[in-house]
């Protein structure tokens, strides 16, 4: 006879009171797993980079015929040589592809997450804010 263990259901609460969530918030969280090994990958290996970089806004988001996204958003990342405050510039497009359960969209992609982009705008240099301003 086998006996079996109940797992104990967890209640679920919202995070904090009066605290207010933006849609780049849950875009952000959606997409972060791909950014982090990316980031790794691209920082030679360095857990240290994937932790430390940080979203500094989102450029554009682009929803494309097959029923995914596109979202464009800039990163910093820390120097590689731990120098204080001072981080990298970094571009990144990831597709978004929703799961395709639904008959209502047309589609026969998978669910999936995946960087299409990487450039690198600039090396360590010390943190600088360019308001209204685009290119790389």
């Amino acid at each position: 006879m086998v006996s079996a263990k109940t797992l104990e259901q967890k209640e679920i609460k919202s995070y904090a009171e009066n605290w207010y969530v933006t849609p780049e918030d849950i875009i952000r969280d959606i997409i972060f797993p791909a950014i982090d090994k990316r980031v790794i990958k691209e920082y030679g290996g360095k857990e240290a980079s994937g932790f430390g970089w940080q979203q500094r806004r989102v450029e554009n988001i682009v929803y494309n015929n097959n029923h995914s996204y596109d979202i464009s958003l800039r990163i910093q990342v820390p120097d590689s040589n731990n120098k204080p405050f001072e981080y990298a510039e970094d571009f990144v497009k990831v597709r978004v592809s929703p799961s395709c359960d639904s008959p209502k969209i047309g589609c026969n992609q998978g669910r999936s997450f995946r960087v299409q982009t990487y450039i690198r705008i600039s090396k360590g240099k010390g943190i600088t804010f360019k308001i209204g301003t685009t290119s790389f």
